[in-house]
C-alpha cells in the first residue's frame, strides 16, 4: 500500500462519524462540573484566573469518557491530580530551558510508557503533559503554582463530587460489556444455524472477563446479576460450537440437522432475553415456544450419541440462563462475603505502583511499540516547544499540545487523528470567532458559550476525534476571550501552531516508526504457540481428567485468546500501513488465520466432551497432546525464522491411536483429525519454495497495484455484506 493511498484512507478515517451510542446526560453532569468550576473563579477571583481553572475540570472529565472498569469518580480525581502535580513540578523547572527541557522530555516518555498500562491510562498521562506546556506560563510564584496547581485538582473533585451526588447508569459500562458477551455468544449460535463450522471471536468474552475484575470495595457493591451469567456464556459456547459440528455433533442433513437448528435458535432466543436483562436490570421475554424446543423427549429425540449429549447439556445450561432472563437478574442468594475467591481481583489505585512495574519493564526494549512511541512522545514535544519558542508567535505551547495529543502508539490512528484535529481546529475557531466577534468583548458571555462547548465535545465525544476537537477548539477560543485575548491574534496563531504540532507528530513516525507488518510472523507464531498449548490441555484433560488439568485448560484457552486477538490487532494495522509485505503477504496471512480459527475450534468442540473427574485414563490422548505442544512449538519457531513447518510427531501419535485397540473416545479421534487437518492447511499457507520466498513480496505488490487500479477505474467488485 502506497503513502498516497493510505494518505487517502487516514483522512477518510479521521472524518468518519462513529455509529455509537450517546451518553447527553453523562455530558450535561461533567459539563456542570466545569461550569461550576468557571462560574466560581470568575465569581470569586478573576476572568484569567477561571481560564487557568477549567482546565482541571475539563480534562478530568474528559478522562472519565475513557473505556475503563473503575468507578469514574476514582478516574476524576486521579486526573486531577496527575494535572495538578505535572502543572506544579512544570513551574519550579520553567524559566531555563536549560531545567524544563529535560524535564518535558521524562515526564513526555514516562507518559507514552503508560500505553504499556492500557489506553487509558496513556490518554490521561498524555492530558498531564499537556497541562504542563499550559499553565507554566501563568503562575509568577511558588505559592501561585500551588494555588493553581489547587485549583486543577478541584476541578477532578468537582467532576468527582457531582459523579457521587448523580449518578447515571451506574455499572453501566459493565452490565454493556457483559450483555455484549451474551448478545455474541446469541449471534455465533445463529450464524452455526446456516454455517455449523462457523469460527467464534472471542473479544467480547475477553472484554466482558476484564470487566469482572473488581476491586474489594466494588465486590461488596457489585449487582449480582454480574457475578455469573460470564461464567455461564462460557460454558455454552462450546456447547454450541458441538452440537452444530457436522463431524463430531448432529449430522449434516435429515432431522437431526432440522433439530439442531431448533435448538440453536432457542438457545440464541434464551440468551438475546438474558442480555437485555442484564442491559436493563429488569425481566426479560423469551419468544412464546422456546421453552418446548428446549425440551429434550427421552424416546423421541432424533439426535443420538455426542449430538444428543451436547443437547442435553445445553438445555440444561439454558435453563439458568432463563432463570436470569426471568428473575431481572435478581437472585434468592447473594454471593458469599468472603469472596476473595468468587470474584476476578482488580488492585486498587494505591497499589497500582507494583502492576505498573511489571507492565512497564517488558516495554523497555527497541523494538516494543510502546518504547518507541515513548520516544516519539519525548522527542516530539521538546522539540515542538523549542520551535514554537523560537517563532513570533504568542501561545506557542499550541504546537506541542497537538502533537501529544494526536500521538499513539500506531501510525493509523496517529495520522488518522492528526487530520482530525486540524480539520476540527478549522471547524471550531471559524466557528468561535464568528461569535466572538458579534457579541463582542464580554467575559461572562465567553464562560457561559465555554460551558456549552464542553457540552457538545463531551456529547461528540465517542462518534469522532474531528467533531469533538471542533467544539474543544471553540472552548478554547471562547476561554481565551473570557481571560481578555484578542481574537485577532488567538486564532490565527491556534491554526498555525495546531498545523505545525500535526506535522511533527506525522513526521516523527515516519523518523522513527514502529511497524507491524514485518512483526508479523512473529505474532502469527505466538498465536500458533498459543493454540497448541490449548490443544495440549484439552487432551490431557481427556486423558486424566483431574481439576488441576481443567484449570491449566483454562488458562491456556484464556492465553490462546489474547494471542489471537494480538495477531489479528497486529494484521489490522499492518492493513493500513505504507510498507511492503516483509514475511507474510496478505493472502497468506488471511488463510493461515483461517486455519488456526479452525485449529482452535476443533479444540473447543473437543473441551465440550471433556468427561467428568471419575473417567478412565486414556493414553492415546496424553501422548498426542505431548506431540501436538511440541510440533507447534517448533512450528512457531520455523514460523519466525520463515522455515516450512513440520508435523512429524502429531502424524506419528495419530498412526499409533489408529492401531489402538478399543477406541473409546470417536470425539476426541476425530477432533484430532480436524486438528491435523487445520495443521496442514496452516503449513501449506506459510510454507514456500525459495523462488516463491524471492518474489512473493513483488507478487503482492502487484496485486495491491492492480486493486487500487481497479478501484480507480470503478470496476473493483463490491465488499462482501456491503
Amino acid at each position: 500500500m502506497r503513502w498516497l493511498r493510505t494518505f487517502g484512507e487516514v483522512v477518510r478515517s479521521g472524518l468518519t462519524i462513529d455509529e455509537t451510542r450517546l451518553e447527553p446526560l453523562l455530558a450535561l453532569r461533567t459539563a456542570a462540573g466545569v461550569a461550576i468550576v468557571i462560574g466560581s473563579a470568575l465569581w470569586l477571583v478573576s476572568p484569567a484566573y477561571a481560564a487557568s481553572a477549567a482546565l482541571g475540570a475539563y480534562s478530568a472529565g474528559g478522562a472519565t469518557f475513557q473505556r475503563t472498569w473503575r468507578p469514574r469518580k476514582v478516574i476524576a480525581l486521579g486526573a486531577g491530580a496527575g494535572l495538578a502535580l505535572s502543572t506544579f513540578v512544570g513551574y519550579l523547572a520553567a524559566g531555563r530551558l536549560v531545567t524544563f527541557l529535560p524535564l518535558l522530555a521524562v515526564w513526555a516518555f514516562a507518559a507514552g510508557m503508560a500505553w504499556a498500562l492500557g489506553s487509558t491510562a496513556g490518554i490521561v498521562a498524555a492530558t498531564t503533559v499537556g497541562s504542563m506546556l499550559v499553565t507554566i506560563t501563568l503562575p509568577t510564584s511558588v505559592g501561585r503554582a500551588l494555588e493553581h496547581a489547587g485549583v486543577i485538582a478541584l476541578g477532578g473533585v468537582a467532576q468527582a463530587v457531582l459523579i457521587l451526588l448523580f449518578p447515571i447508569r451506574r455499572w453501566g459500562a459493565h452490565r454493556d460489556a457483559l450483555a455484549d458477551a451474551l448478545a455474541a455468544v446469541a449471534d455465533y449460535a445463529r450464524r452455526l444455524r446456516h454455517d455449523p463450522t462457523a469460527p467464534f471471536e472471542p473479544e467480547p468474552l475477553m472484554t466482558a472477563r476484564d470487566a469482572a475484575a473488581v476491586t474489594p470495595s466494588q465486590a461488596r457493591t457489585r449487582p449480582s446479576v454480574l457475578h455469573g451469567p460470564r461464567g455461564l456464556a462460557e460454558r455454552i459456547l462450546p456447547v454450541v460450537a458441538a452440537l452444530a459440528d457436522p463431524d463430531v455433533g448432529a449430522p449434516a442433513e435429515g432431522p437431526g440437522r432440522d433439530r439442531a437448528r431448533e435448538l440453536l435458535a432457542a438457545a440464541a432466543d434464551v440468551l438475546d432475553a438474558a442480555a437485555r436483562t442484564v442491559r436493563r436490570g429488569t425481566p426479560a421475554e423469551v419468544p412464546a415456544g422456546t421453552a418446548e424446543v428446549l425440551h429434550v423427549d427421552e424416546e423421541h429425540e432424533v439426535l443420538e450419541g455426542p449430538a444428543r449429549q451436547a443437547a442435553e447439556r445445553l438445555v440444561e445450561l439454558l435453563g439458568e440462563a432463563l432463570e436470569i432472563a426471568g428473575s431481572g437478574g435478581v437472585r434468592d442468594k447473594a454471593p458469599p462475603q468472603n469472596a476473595s475467591a468468587q470474584f476476578l481481583v482488580r488492585p486498587t489505585m494505591f497499589r497500582l505502583l507494583p502492576v505498573a512495574v511489571r507492565a512497564v519493564r517488558p516495554e523497555l526494549r527497541r523494538d516494543s511499540p510502546v518504547f518507541r512511541h515513548a520516544v516519539r512522545l519525548a522527542a516530539v514535544a521538546t522539540l515542538g516547544y523549542l520551535i514554537a519558542s523560537r517563532l513570533p508567535l504568542n501561545h506557542g505551547y499550541w504546537a506541542p499540545i497537538a502533537s501529544v495529543m494526536v500521538m499513539r502508539p500506531d501510525f493509523h490512528r496517529t495520522y488518522a487523528r492528526a487530520v482530525a484535529r486540524l480539520a476540527g481546529t478549522l471547524a471550531g475557531v471559524a466557528l468561535a470567532t464568528g461569535m466572538v466577534r458579534a457579541l463582542g468583548p464580554d467575559a461572562h458571555v465567553f464562560g457561559a458559550l465555554a460551558v456549552v462547548s464542553v457540552a457538545l465535545s463531551y456529547t461528540l465525544i465517542r462518534t469522532g476525534y474531528a467533531y469533538s476537537q471542533c467544539f474543544t477548539a471553540a472552548y478554547v477560543v471562547f476561554l481565551l476571550g473570557m481571560g481578555g485575548q484578542a481574537w485577532e491574534q488567538t486564532v490565527p496563531e491556534r491554526v498555525v501552531l495546531t498545523l505545525i504540532g500535526g506535522a511533527l507528530a506525522m513526521l516523527a513516525y515516519v523518523v522513527f516508526p514502529a511497524w507491524e507488518t514485518p512483526r508479523l510472523p512473529g505474532r502469527l507464531a505466538d498465536w500458533l504457540a498459543a493454540n497448541g498449548r490449548y490443544a495440549a490441555a484439552v487432551l490431557r484433560s481427556h486423558a486424566e481428567p483431574t481439576g488441576e488439568h481443567r484449570a491449566d485448560m483454562r488458562r491456556a484457552l484464556l492465553a490462546s485468546r489474547e494471542a489471537r486477538v494480538a495477531w489479528q490487532e497486529a494484521y489490522e494495522q499492518a492493513r493500513q500501513e505504507p510498507v511492503r509485505p516483509r514475511g507474510l503477504t496478505s493472502r497468506e496471512a488471511e488463510e493461515a488465520e483461517e486455519a488456526l480459527k479452525g485449529f482452535d475450534r476443533a479444540a473447543m468442540v473437543m473441551e465440550s466432551h471433556v468427561p467428568q473427574a471419575d473417567s478412565r485414563f486414556v493414553p492415546e490422548a496424553e501422548r498426542l497432546a505431548e506431540a501436538l505442544e511440541a510440533d507447534t512449538a517448533q512450528a512457531a519457531a520455523d514460523v519466525r525464522e520463515h522455515r516450512n513447518p513440520d508435523w512429524g510427531r502429531v502424524e506419528d501419535a495419530l498412526h499409533a491411536w489408529e492401531g489402538a485397540a478399543g477406541d473409546r473416545s470417536p470425539v476426541l479421534r476425530r477432533g484430532a483429525e480436524l486438528q491435523k487437518r487445520a495443521l496442514e492447511d496452516l503449513a501449506t499457507a506459510v510454507s514456500r519454495t525459495p523462488l516463491e520466498r524471492d518474489v512473493g513480496s513483488a507478487r503482492e505488490e502487484q496485486r495491491v497495484r492492480a486493486a487500487v487500479a481497479a478501484e480507480d477505474d470503478g470496476s473493483a467488485p463490491g465488499h462482501r455484506g456491503g
